[in-house]
């Protein structure tokens, strides 16, 4: 575990292995042409700082990189730092109050311009800017200062102890940014700045060269990058759209594509697309949670977007905890994974189904009660009409069910339709394209992040192995809303001063076995005391790459894209 070696004084700080190096394809940069790349959720932005969309923050991370990365064991391995900072190297401060990071000597953006540690504390700056909307700032929470000391070393202080120090520029979430390019963009400027946000100069293997959003990204080889011979391909093509069955076709049949990302589809489908001969499926587990969000406040579009964005007007069904638990209840999770998973996937009643320090004991959902369901609504006063749909007090328990366009997820959605018309729910089911639905936009009324619905399906997972940042998004405050651009990772607008009580004492707390009851906690409020998070299929990461594409890895604890700069074109 990482604040287990972080206390005790070590942790992983060797460079990341070079997969190329290892299998002898040495070369120079740029030998073996184009890698092409399809994500059927397409990219509308290349900036991690405006955007919660996975599929953001992948594409971004072939250009712009962070201090250390997420491997694919999920340590900590240095990428623009020297080393990864510990208590036994003096990178961490004996009391945790501090970290700091040196980065590497000779490191040049894309342009050719020294990355020096006035770019770290730019980054640091611009994602706190409470104007700005950063949808990453719980990883910066509980930050004091963030200062250069000299030219490559910055050092992060916190306002008390705190034992995992590695929130800010690990990991793809929190990638450095430079300074130069976005001088002009913070606060509330910072979405106006397209040319940067579709284009960020950076130190990763690959520049954009054109960028469509939501279509395509063009790239080529960085002539800066730090290692020799790297990246092996001359440029990369980035498909986005479409769907994850085209997307395994494309790889797997027709060998159209490299690299397929996120292949949610039935595991015989993908079975029979391996039989294609022409690229193969990768799977992992890790800690990705499908889940539903039940919307606290009422989406009426009647009402003012800041009120729609707050408690302040509580939904009219779905504060009633009783009618979260019931829907909760009616759903057979096993069911649903054998629909749509197979052995990719488990039944799963937590938010945060891994490490297992964190993961609680929490089973109660994984057996269906329709009989049950039906009682507890029934008490609370929710009566059947002449139309069999429950209602109280002139209110009709009608959803609005919204998730994207994919396949599994709305086979997803027909069964669950099903389920909540055994109980006296009325269900309207929605599916928005993938790359609206995830893309971020603070014009668009689709976005996950505005939620006009009752109740919206999809998943995420954090990067590395502890969830203290995941599980802070719930705090309150941190909610999408007008002011932040829309930007915010409470999205059904939990709170609970509680809850945050406990977001503040796991940030201060060492002790790892008092860390893991903390984080059980969180999740059981979120889940099955509150009923807030309806958690379903604990899925396992599946994709696919091409036999003739080496080097790939399979990461689940930080961008699939990590190690893009080791692929190489067997046979060459």
């Amino acid at each position: 575990m990482l604040l287990k070696t972080l206390l005790l004084g070590a942790i992983a700080t060797t460079a990341v292995a070079s997969t190329a190096m290892a299998d002898g394809h040495e070369g120079k940069r740029a030998r073996d042409g184009e890698v092409k790349i399809i994500y059927w959720q397409a990219p509308s932005i290349l900036n991690p700082y405006l955007s919660g969309g996975t599929k953001d923050l992948e594409s971004s991370s072939l250009v712009i990189e962070p201090m250390g990365r997420y491997d694919n064991n999920g340590d900590i391995v240095p990428y623009l730092a020297v080393e990864t900072p510990t208590v036994a190297n003096g990178g961490v401060s004996k009391d945790l109050t501090s970290i700091t990071w040196k980065l590497k000597e000779g490191l040049q953006w894309s342009d050719g311009s020294d990355v020096t540690s006035a770019d770290l504390v730019f980054t640091a700056k611009y994602c706190m800017d409470p104007e700005g909307g950063c949808a990453q700032l719980s990883k910066f929470d509980g930050i004091k200062s963030v200062d250069a000391i000299d030219k490559l070393t910055t050092k992060v202080t916190f306002d008390q102890p705190t034992p995992n120090p590695y929130g800010p520029f690990v990991g793809m979430a929190t990638p450095i940014i430079q300074a130069a390019q976005f001088a002009d963009c913070l606060g509330a400027r910072a979405p106006e700045c397209t040319e940067a946000n579709f284009g960020p100069i950076g130190t990763g293997p690959f520049v954009v060269t054109n960028f469509k959003p939501n279509d395509v990204i063009q790239m080529v080889a960085n002539d800066n990058y730090r290692t020799a011979g790297k990246p092996a391909f001359a440029s990369v093509t980035f498909k986005g759209g479409g769907s994850a069955e085209a997307s395994g076709r494309a790889v797997m049949e027709t060998g159209e594509y490299d690299y397929g990302w996120n292949l949610q589809l039935a595991p015989d489908v993908i079975a029979k697309m391996a039989e294609g001969g022409k690229g193969k499926p990768i799977s992992a587990f890790g800690a990705l949670v499908e889940r539903l969000e039940m919307n606290l406040t009422n989406p009426s579009p009647n009402l003012p977007a800041e009120t729609r964005a707050t408690v302040a007007e509580p939904h009219p069904f779905l504060s009633d905890r009783n009618v979260r638990e019931a829907l909760s209840m009616a759903i057979n999770r096993q069911e649903l994974v054998d629909v749509g998973y197979g052995n990719a996937g488990r039944p799963t009643c937590n938010l945060v189904p891994a490490p297992a320090l964190y993961a609680s004991d929490n089973t109660g959902c994984l057996t269906q009660d329709i009989a049950g369901a039906n009682a507890m609504l029934e008490a609370a006063g929710w009566v059947k009409g002449s139309d069999g749909i429950r209602a109280k007090g002139g209110v009709r328990l009608s959803i609005l069910y919204q998730t994207s366009t994919n396949a599994v997820r709305q086979d997803f959605q027909a069964l669950i339709k099903d389920y909540w018309n055994q109980i006296g729910v009325e269900t309207e089911l929605r599916n928005l394209d993938a790359s609206v639905f995830f893309g971020g936009d603070a014009g668009s009324p689709d976005t996950f992040q505005k939620f006009y619905a009752d109740v919206e399906m999809y998943a995420n997972v954090f990067d590395g192995t502890d969830p203290q940042a995941y599980l802070a998004a719930y705090r309150c405050g941190n909610e999408p809303k007008p002011s932040s651009q829309w930007q915010g990772e409470n999205i059904n607008r939990f709170c609970d001063p509680a809850y945050d009580a406990m977001i503040d004492e796991l940030a201060r707390t060492g002790d790892l076995a008092r860390r893991g009851e903390l984080g059980k906690k969180m999740n059981d409020m979120l889940t099955k005391d509150s009923f807030t998070i309806v958690p379903l299929v604990d899925r396992g990461r599946v994709s696919a790459h091409a036999n003739s594409l080496g080097g790939v890895v399979l990461n689940v604890f930080d961008s699939e894209l990590w190690n893009a700069a080791d692929w190489y074109r067997i046979g060459n």
